[in-house]
């Protein structure tokens, strides 16, 4: 199928970005592309005006400081994946990169625009929950931020309002004596998971003093459960207990539970292993 006819529009500076979406109502952003052009060949979205965001600058970098590494709204997968700094700073962001989609569409897609599309299948919505990041927005009303925690309404559904463009995401940088770990089980790699689990681990010595696994592709919503005090089984106990996983062309809801259980202990071993290697 081809797109339904829209209206193109092109703005060189964020002031301009802004006026066109705020006088447009439900026009859509293109940064990247790779989950909204599939949208429109299939005519599952038909807005009536694209605002391309790809020429304003200063959205097109990644900043590392102290305590957040912040990822511009025009940064594509495969830029962060290969960035040096933010590696370092919060390595649970290129583990879980290199599980997004193929090359590709790394090369052209965005981080952040994963981010605000709000898949509960993505890798990135579920690490910034994890992390406990945050969403800098803006409009011509102004700009606020957005807690991760608050950012997820539903399936494909963010609380952006119509007339906001995301500026960047910031994700905290992995502390002292934390480590992380990332693994998802898809029918071929690069495909969507059929259930992917991130983890930061925090040790005290050789004890583990606090544990978060966040979820993604067994919920309607990328999902973080506190798992502190849990062994692997009973971490995937607590975990099945608030998640929702269901059925469909690709896995049974008794499949993906699974899933849950094995990642559960595969993930909280590995990040209590990085932990303990980095307070070492």
């Amino acid at each position: 199928m081809k797109p339904a006819p829209f209206a193109y529009r092109r703005p060189e500076s964020l002031e301009a970005a802004l006026e066109a979406i705020a006088g447009e109502p439900g026009a859509k952003v293109l940064a990247g592309g790779q989950s909204l052009v599939p949208l429109l060949s299939m005519r599952l979205a038909a807005p009536a005006t694209l605002v391309d965001v790809n020429r304003i600058p200063g959205l097109d970098t990644v900043g590392v400081t102290g305590d957040h590494v912040r990822v511009g709204a025009l940064v594509r997968h495969a830029d962060l994946l290969a960035h040096p700094g933010a590696r370092e700073a919060q390595p649970l962001l290129a583990l879980a990169l290199s599980h997004v989609a193929h090359p590709t569409i790394r090369n052209r897609g965005t981080t952040v625009g994963s981010i605000v599309h709000a898949d509960a299948a993505a890798e990135m919505p579920a690490v910034l929950a994890l992390l406990g990041g945050s969403v800098e927005v803006a409009s011509v009303r102004g700009r606020r931020c957005i807690a991760a925690a608050d950012l997820f309404a539903g399936p494909l559904e963010s609380t952006l309002a119509s007339d906001e463009l995301a500026l960047s995401a910031s994700f905290p940088v992995l502390a002292p004596g934390e480590g992380v770990g990332f693994a998802e089980i898809a029918r071929r790699h690069g495909d969507y998971a059929l259930c992917g689990v991130a983890g930061v681990v925090r040790v005290e010595g050789d004890d583990v003093a606090a544990a978060r696994l966040g979820y993604l592709s067994v919920a309607d919503v990328p999902t973080v459960v506190d798992v502190s005090g849990c062994d692997a089984t009973e971490a995937a106990d607590r975990a099945l207990a608030v998640l929702e996983p269901g059925d469909d062309v690709h896995a049974t809801a008794a499949y993906r539970s699974q899933l849950v259980r094995v990642l559960t202990g595969r993930v909280l071993a590995a990040a209590t292993d990085h932990a303990r290697g980095r307070s070492a």
